[in-house]
Parts: C-alpha cells; sequence; structure tokens
C-alpha cells in the first residue's frame, strides 16, 4: 500500500503538472506547437461525424451535425483539463491524508471548483486544498476569457466570407469571381478584394494555426466556408496570372502569396505532410475538364484572355499544386460544402455552381441570365439579381 501511494504521488503531479503546463501554452502563450489536445479531440470528433452523415437525408443536415465538431472539441477541451486536475490532486490527496481514494477524488473536486463541501482534516490536506482551488479557478477563468477571443477572431473570418457571397457565389468559385466583376464592369474593384483578402490570410493564419479549433468551426449559412471562400481567391487570382498575365494586378499575386502562407500554417497546426516547394510541372488533382468549365464560364463573358486554353491550362496548374494538396486534406478533415473544383465528396452531396438569375421587367422570369453555364450541372438553389 505504501508503494501504490508513493506511485499515486507521482502521477498526480505529473498530471497536474502536465495539465497546467497544457492550459498555460494553449491559452495563455498560444503557439502552434501547443495543439495537440485540441487537434486529437476535434480529429474524433470529425471522425465520427464522417460516419454518421452519410445516413441523412439532406445537405442542411450534415452541415448541422458537422457544425458540432468544432464547438464540442472546445466544450470537452475545457471539461478535461479540469478532470485532470481533479483526478491528479485526488491522487496526491490520497498519499497524504489516508483517506480512502472516493473520498480523496470528493476532496479534490470540491477544490477545484471551490465547492468547499469536502474536506480532511490536517495541514498536508490543507495546504493542498488551497493550490487545488487557486489552480481550479485561475483554470476556469482562462477559460471563460479564452471564449470571446475565439468568437471574435471567428466572427472576423466570417465578415470577408460573407461578403464575397455577392461576388463568387455560395459556394464561392474561382471563375466566377472573376466573371462577375467582368460582366458587372467592376475589375478596377478587383485589386482592393485581393488587398483585402491577403490581410484576411495572414489574420486567419495566426488566429487558426494558434488556435486550431477555429479550423472546424462552420459558417452559419450552410453553403458557405472559410476554406470554400479562401481557395476560390487563389483560384481566382491563379486563373487570372494564367489566363491574362499582363493585365493582372499585383495585388492578385500577393493574396495568392498569402494564401498559400496560410494554408501552410495550418498543415503544420495539423501535422498534414505537404511539399513546400513543388514543381510547377508536378500535375493537380482538378482534371482537365473540371479547367475547361472555369474556362467556359470567362468565355461566356467575353473575358480578353492572353493564352489560350492548353497554355491557361498549363500556367494555371503550375500555381495550384502549390496549395491544392493541404486544401485536399482540409477538406477531408473539415468537411466544407461540396463545391467546384474542390474533392468530391458523394456523402456530402453533389457540388453545385454559383449561379444568378437576372430577372428584368422584360425578363420576368430570367430567361437571359449570367452565370454557370447551360451545360454545367442544374444547381437546387439559385441566387436572384432583380432591377
Amino acid at each position: 500500500m505504501v508503494v501504490a501511494r508513493i506511485v499515486a504521488l507521482v502521477a498526480g503531479i505529473g498530471i497536474i503538472a502536465l495539465t497546467v503546463w497544457s492550459v498555460f501554452s494553449a491559452l495563455v502563450v498560444p503557439r502552434v506547437t501547443s495543439s495537440r489536445f485540441v487537434r486529437g479531440l476535434a480529429r474524433m470528433f470529425g471522425g465520427v461525424a464522417r460516419r454518421i452523415v452519410p445516413r441523412l437525408p439532406t445537405y442542411e443536415a450534415r452541415d448541422r451535425v458537422i457544425s458540432y465538431v468544432g464547438p464540442a472539441a472546445m466544450v470537452l477541451l475545457f471539461v478535461l483539463w479540469l478532470s485532470l486536475l481533479v483526478l491528479g490532486f485526488a491522487l496526491v490527496v490520497w498519499w497524504d491524508s489516508g483517506v480512502d481514494f472516493a473520498s480523496s477524488l470528493a476532496v479534490a473536486g470540491s477544490s477545484v471548483f471551490t465547492l468547499g463541501i469536502a474536506t480532511v482534516r490536517g495541514p498536508g490536506p490543507g495546504v493542498l486544498e488551497i493550490v487545488a482551488a487557486g489552480l481550479g479557478l485561475l483554470v476556469v477563468a482562462l477559460e471563460i476569457a479564452y471564449l470571446p477571443a475565439l468568437y471574435g477572431q471567428f466572427a472576423t473570418r466570417e465578415t470577408e466570407v460573407t461578403l464575397l457571397g455577392a461576388r463568387g457565389g455560395s459556394p464561392a468559385w474561382g471563375p466566377e469571381i472573376l466573371a462577375r466583376n467582368y460582366w458587372l464592369d467592376t475589375m478596377d474593384e478587383l485589386p482592393s478584394l485581393y488587398a483585402a483578402w491577403e490581410r484576411w490570410s495572414a489574420a486567419v493564419s495566426e488566429s487558426h494555426a494558434n488556435y486550431p479549433v477555429l479550423i472546424w468551426f462552420r459558417s452559419p449559412v450552410s453553403s458557405r466556408s472559410w476554406l470554400v471562400s479562401l481557395v476560390a481567391m487563389m483560384d481566382s487570382a491563379a486563373l487570372y496570372h494564367a489566363v491574362s498575365p499582363e493585365q493582372t494586378p499585383h495585388q492578385a499575386r500577393l493574396c495568392l502569396s498569402m494564401g498559400i502562407r496560410c494554408l501552410r500554417s495550418m498543415a503544420r497546426a495539423l501535422k498534414i505532410e505537404h511539399d513546400a516547394d513543388p514543381l510547377p510541372t508536378a500535375g493537380t488533382r482538378l482534371t482537365r475538364q473540371e479547367f475547361e468549365d472555369g474556362w467556359r464560364r470567362l468565355m461566356e463573358v467575353q473575358w480578353p484572355a492572353e493564352r489560350d486554353l492548353e497554355d491557361s491550362w498549363r500556367n494555371f496548374q503550375g500555381w495550384r499544386v502549390n496549395y491544392e494538396p493541404i486544401v485536399d486534406a482540409l477538406t477531408h478533415l473539415i468537411m466544407p460544402p461540396p463545391s467546384p473544383w474542390l474533392i468530391a465528396r458523394p456523402e456530402l452531396g453533389a457540388a453545385e455552381w454559383p449561379v444568378v438569375i437576372n430577372r428584368t421587367p422584360d425578363e420576368p422570369t430570367g430567361a437571359q441570365s449570367f452565370g454557370a453555364s447551360k451545360t454545367f450541372k442544374t444547381p437546387s438553389a439559385r441566387e436572384s439579381n432583380n432591377s
């Protein structure tokens, strides 16, 4: 029994020290290397969600289930920290007090949660109860302070994602961003849009790599996603460079570069293997046929192309190899809405192309529409542009 109590003492001190270090490194000094707990919990919940969603009848129901992954991982992380503190102090109290382990567990829980309903007489247990109460109060205070910061970062992220809906559709698509701006004669606004998304990528790179639970937080609208929007902006910049390099604003290249850095920071946080310097000739998962869909969308609005289809495809691949593997890995993990040019996921549903029906007094039914070509799949929901 003496040996068992000594082992309990060592184990209890170790559990307390590791828990305090995890809380401190995750909430006080956040760094990419501090995400092991939340990364594991989010992957676990994500795996459960992937098994459930194929059995649900609609995408909205599937999206609702997946939306619980991030919040559930965060709440369970908080519970896990407090539970480990209770267990650690219970082991130390059991070593020092001589009472049975169930009573030690009650004393530790009462102390960590500052309830004071269970105690053990003696100077040793009294000191342990004070230390447990102090650490418990500190951890709870840090967790409470963590939530506003977390949701502040989430709200900041979603603002630009929501604004992109009018420019790139919902779900967003790179060719649609270029086509709509050219069709609506707002090309002079594209440089400022790319500049805004360059700053957005930098902010998301910092917040989501340091607080990786945010990666699993989904947009309030089921057809929107931070990942889909970021990829759409990067694809539009890459497509701009590939099709019309002389006309491409320099902000597009900066946005593309910062987007790649953003995705690579998340890959490091989630331990996703990737090539940091791929060859432009490495090839892509995106097929030539899928690229032709985007090319046709640009030709519909008579985009002033400087290169032909073949040359544009070759140059576009040279850009996309830098971020496509990370996007595919993130798509598998966080399950964003099915979107053009992302991995096909039949368990979530078919990808939808954003379409705008141009309704006018002369054409109230929108017979003359602009948006995705009629050769594309017909989406289940369309945006309306009444004038």
